[in-house]
């Protein structure tokens, strides 16, 4: 069913321009790569997280998606989610909330205490849906990548298009 793999851009794949990468041209399966930029996610005025040392999982046909070392983030802050999930290449993901004074707000984070080997630098990482709070990359706000399910984090560095919108779960 998959065809892309990030060897060959797609007919329909747009051109990066300058200073942009095409999500056409990450691989599959996934590969991880570290990212010195500043990352930080905030729910209003508070900092939930902010690092300097994370890392981007860059798949074809995705926006990239950052973790980010626990010891960079508010664990305090997190509760455990609703729910669990599985990634043929990460493993088994689990789920946080976010605990504020005056509400929760639910699933906003996700990460792999024990990923398959490929992926074991992320172990204990969490990652951030910007769809649900708020995620910078060194000062721009991240959009969320369509649909309901995916966490990858557009910006303006990024061609597409993305996975997520209806029609695209071929892709």
């Amino acid at each position: 069913m998959w065809q892309y793999s990030g060897n060959e851009r797609p007919p329909f794949a747009e051109s990066p321009a300058a200073g942009q990468e095409s999500v056409w041209d990450y691989p599959r399966p996934p590969a991880l790569h570290p990212d010195p930029r500043e990352i930080v996610v905030r729910a209003g005025a508070t900092i939930v997280a902010e690092s300097r040392t994370t890392y981007r999982v860059l798949e074809t046909a995705s926006p990239p998606t950052f973790y980010i070392p626990p010891d960079d983030i508010r664990m305090d802050m997190l509760i455990d989610g609703n729910g669990t999930s599985y990634c043929e290449w990460k493993g088994a993901a689990r789920y946080w909330s976010l605990k504020l004074q005056d509400r929760i707000l639910e699933n906003i984070a996700w990460g792999y205490d024990s990923p398959n080997a490929a992926f074991a630098a992320i172990s204990g990482y969490v990652s951030f849906y910007p769809g649900r709070i708020e995620c910078l990359v060194d000062g721009e706000r991240v959009r969320p990548q369509p649909g309901g399910f995916y966490g990858g984090w557009l910006t303006d560095d990024i061609a597409g298009p993305v996975k997520g919108p209806p029609g695209t779960s071929h892709w």
